[in-house]
């Protein structure tokens, strides 16, 4: 895995073109998509970035360890029992998603306020908002914010509910800034800008929706050498299940990648690698630790040379398309075994 950070500082300055009036954050939760969340902030902050989201406190200590005491990091689950000393100790910032997390905060410092408006997962209910006044007459929220639940689809109906919901609401703290749209939110229109947008997976190169995506710059390559070149003969078949027949003689490579690397089982027969400016289409059942592509004609395939698996050639969304799932999914199951090497700062 090559990590290209000057591409993740790219695609954070493709929002900030998409919406000139709001503060760009960045999502570096799940060690920033399994890219590496410390690199990654520190790039990120370096180019200007001052607002941070993770998903736990854990991530956000990293975060603020590696970046220093100037930037804001929010943590999205909130506060718990367990971590709240932590969040004073490393200056975070939770977002409260209950009443039962706003009364453990107990104001305590800075936070956030995520009013659920459709998605039904965390959040202050609609029913909860009058208690959740209450609740924080003592301290103003620092952001307001809520998430789409159907952002990948720029015309669901949902969208333009929620963001009603969410104008309805957050009118009861106007002093606090807004923020609904993350990655695919942000591609609407600049009635989901509000004061911040929150790029997760837009960072890492893919726009978040189901068709359509925006050209973002390519931030990760997956590359695999090759183990071993092999003639088959016509009604051979190919690994697992014997899922695949050649229906010709055919020139076969068998890759070092499997679905304990990271690349999912779901590709099988469906997938590719590219080898000598071709897609090469994988044969039969990808392993564990294998896969089998097709190089009939392919001069360059030999033992040793690197087959690319994702990257420009085999883009992102591409990828996930093909085996069925979220660009989210390939990113972070990608984290797995596989080895990082970050180029470009």
């Amino acid at each position: 895995m090559r990590v290209d950070y000057g591409a993740i500082v790219e695609n954070w300055a493709f929002f900030k073109k998409q919406a000139p009036t709001a503060a760009i954050a960045a999502v570096v939760k799940a060690d920033a998509y399994g890219l590496g969340s410390i690199p990654a902030s520190r790039a990120l902050a370096q180019a200007g970035a001052r607002v941070f989201f993770t998903a736990t406190s854990a991530e956000a200590a990293l975060v603020r360890k590696a970046l220093g005491e100037g930037p804001q990091i929010f943590v999205l689950n909130g506060p718990s029992a367990d971590d709240v000393a932590l969040h004073g100790d490393a200056k975070l910032t939770p977002i409260l998603n209950s009443l039962a997390q706003i009364k453990l905060w107990d104001a305590r410092g800075p936070a956030g306020l995520h009013i659920d408006t459709g998605m039904n997962r965390l959040g202050i209910g609609p029913e909860e908002l009058t208690q959740t006044m209450m609740a924080l007459r003592e301290v103003s929220p620092t952001l307001v914010m809520s998430h789409l639940a159907c952002g990948s689809d720029l015309k669901h109906p949902m969208n333009a509910l929620q963001l009603k919901r969410f104008t309805d609401a957050a009118t009861l703290f106007p002093k606090a800034p807004r923020s609904l749209a993350a990655t695919a939110g942000a591609l609407i229109g600049p009635d989901y800008h509000f004061d911040l947008i929150r790029p997760g997976v837009g960072l890492y190169g893919s726009g978040g929706l189901d068709a359509n995506n925006p050209a973002l710059s390519t931030a990760v390559n997956i590359d695999a050498p090759i183990l071993q070149v092999r003639d088959v003969n016509a009604g051979e078949t190919f690994g697992y299940g014997a899922t695949f027949t050649a229906p010709k003689k055919m020139r076969t490579a068998t890759v070092a990648l499997g679905y304990a690397d990271g690349y999912l089982r779901s590709l099988s027969g469906r997938g590719y690698g590219v080898l000598g400016g071709a897609k090469r289409p994988i044969l039969g059942r990808v392993s564990m630790d294998l896969v089998i592509i097709d190089v009939t004609d392919c001069a360059e395939a030999q033992a040793g040379t690197m087959v690319e698996f994702l990257g420009p050639n085999a883009p992102l969304d591409d990828v996930a398309s093909l085996a069925g799932t979220a660009s989210y999914e390939v990113l972070t199951t990608f984290a797995g075994t596989v080895r990082k090497m970050g180029v470009r700062g």
